[in-house]
């Protein structure tokens, strides 16, 4: 599938750059320790088992199973792990043109940050803006916080807008697009990773038929969120 593996590249790399501080702390240990007669334990031990937990911790969120998408026409998947926390109306004047309904889910460190197209159909609006770091507990961050929201003109059914909104958090400091303006996607297709704790809305237009539950966790790429009937 396409952006396979490119979660756990940037796991790796995150992994590769903390693993050369910890050296470069160690060899600093070290000298210490040599010049003051240190116990070079007293460093190595805490340093070595911190970047383990760190290691441990990375390798698990940057984890990217395949999504089993499920089939049937008219469907909007989840584009996010995570647990739905609004379900409601609201203006979207970007994309959507105005009132529209949304679902919004919120992302804990735990669950899996990589991103999915909810529908089949072509990347119709691209906008990264730039904001704040609020706590993306609070849906009210989908106002300030520094996100990145795409706009997918669908082929099933052709013609209907679905908007996702991805947003960083007081931990997600980056949001990675992996899909571009102009973009073919299919239902399911990895579209981003966002790292360290974030939120995701939906947005459908009135026709669709909400499938989901206040609640729920959603997995991404899988569970439907909305039909249309």
């Amino acid at each position: 599938m396409k952006h396979s593996g490119k979660a756990a590249k940037a796991g790796f790399k995150l992994l590769f750059l903390s693993l050369a501080a910890a050296l470069l702390l160690g060899a600093i240990g070290t000298f210490i320790a040599h010049r003051i007669g240190f116990s070079l334990g007293l460093i190595m031990v805490p340093v070595a088992f911190l970047w383990t937990v760190f290691a441990i911790f990375t390798l698990n969120f940057f984890r990217d199973p395949d999504p089993r998408v499920p089939a049937g026409a008219s469907l909007v998947v989840s584009p996010a792990h995570g647990k739905v926390d609004v379900i409601g109306s609201i203006t979207e004047p970007h994309f959507m043109g105005g009132a529209c309904q949304r679902i919004s889910i919120f992302l804990s460190v735990i669950d899996v940050h990589v991103q999915n197209a909810p529908v089949s159909g072509k990347i119709a609006y691209y906008k990264y803006s730039t904001g704040q770091f609020l706590s993306a507990l609070k849906a009210e961050s989908a106002i300030h916080n520094e996100n990145l929201l795409l706009g997918f003109d669908s082929s099933d059914p052709r013609g209907t807008k679905v908007g996702v909104r991805v947003l960083a958090g007081v931990l997600a400091r980056r949001i990675v697009p992996w899909a571009k303006q102009g973009d073919e996607v299919a239902r399911g297709e990895r579209i981003s990773l966002v790292q360290f704790g974030s939120r995701a809305d939906v947005y459908l237009p009135a026709e669709a038929k909400i499938k989901v539950q206040l609640g729920a966790h959603v997995v991404g790429g899988e569970t439907v969120l909305a039909a249309f009937e």
